[in-house]
């Protein structure tokens, strides 16, 4: 069994948590490998995958999207699972926030490739590292710099992975 844990993101917060996932699923027994989702250029030799994209303006990015779609019947033949990061309003972000994503995102991408869950994490917000445009949104939410990211949760979503797999 090998899993492939890819995400698509900006700044590194997010690839952050994939890579994360891909070493507690080595330590729980379950081979995984980390790949950019650039890099990606077919499923072959993966019995699961686990998929991720930064969050911006409630929605995932052209490149996890255009992933899903090139590759959501693949990924519907494979045990898949899914996340997001980027949920950074609230006094604290919380990662469960239901208004992080765009209303029916998450529905429509489980249903495209049959994920068997669906996982929003906060995010990191570090205003140095944006653009301009980026700036502008994160000031109009009312955003604040930190890094929201909860890696017991990480760790503890990538077990629950690692244990579904190995039954």
């Amino acid at each position: 069994m090998t899993v492939l844990v890819t995400a698509a993101g900006k700044h590194g917060a997010t690839r952050e948590i994939a890579e994360t996932i891909a070493e507690v699923l080595d330590d729980c027994g379950v081979s995984a490998e980390f790949r950019d989702l650039d890099k990606v250029r077919n499923l072959d030799g993966y019995d699961a995958v686990v998929l991720g994209s930064a969050v911006y303006l409630g929605q995932w990015l052209k490149e996890a999207r255009t992933f899903v779609e090139r590759f959501g019947a693949d990924l519907a033949q494979r045990e898949t699972w899914l996340f997001s990061s980027g949920s950074i309003v609230g006094d604290p972000p919380v990662g469960d926030d239901p208004n992080a994503l765009r209303s029916g995102l998450a529905e429509r991408l489980v249903e495209r490739t049959q994920a068997r869950e669906h996982k929003l994490f906060a995010g990191k917000l570090d205003r140095a590292r944006l653009g301009l445009l980026e700036k502008a949104a994160v000031s109009a939410a009312h955003a604040s710099d930190g890094d929201y990211r909860d890696w017991g949760e990480v760790d503890r979503w990538a077990a629950e992975i690692a244990a579904e797999l190995r039954r």
